[in-house]
């Protein structure tokens, strides 16, 4: 099953920098070849749901190797069964309206 997630993984007891760990996220997430896109506050992530997790399980492995003691992350995630749609189709969409 395809899944899009809205990923935000915080490593805390870092101090208040987080982008050394924000980065090794991103690597990971292109490692497994998952589509996504990064924004200020997290990464939208799209592919299908067992890589989509185990990706997010390895930023969490990854992040508390380079000495996260704790880590708290977000979710939102969607699913739909009736018809294909990537993220880019989704603010495709969303950008067609706006021009009209």
């Amino acid at each position: 099953m395809k899944v899009m997630i809205d990923l935000c993984v915080v490593p805390m007891g870092v101090g208040v920098s987080v982008s050394e760990y924000v980065t090794e996220c991103q690597r990971v997430i292109a490692e497994a070849g998952l589509e996504s896109s990064m924004h200020s506050y997290g990464t939208n992530i799209e592919g299908e749901w067992d890589d989509v997790m185990a990706a997010v399980k390895t930023c969490h492995e990854r992040v508390h190797a380079m000495g996260a003691p704790r880590i708290t992350s977000t979710i939102r995630l969607g699913t739909r069964t009736d018809r294909e749609q990537s993220m880019h189709d989704k603010i495709a969409s969303v950008e067609a309206k706006l021009s009209d």
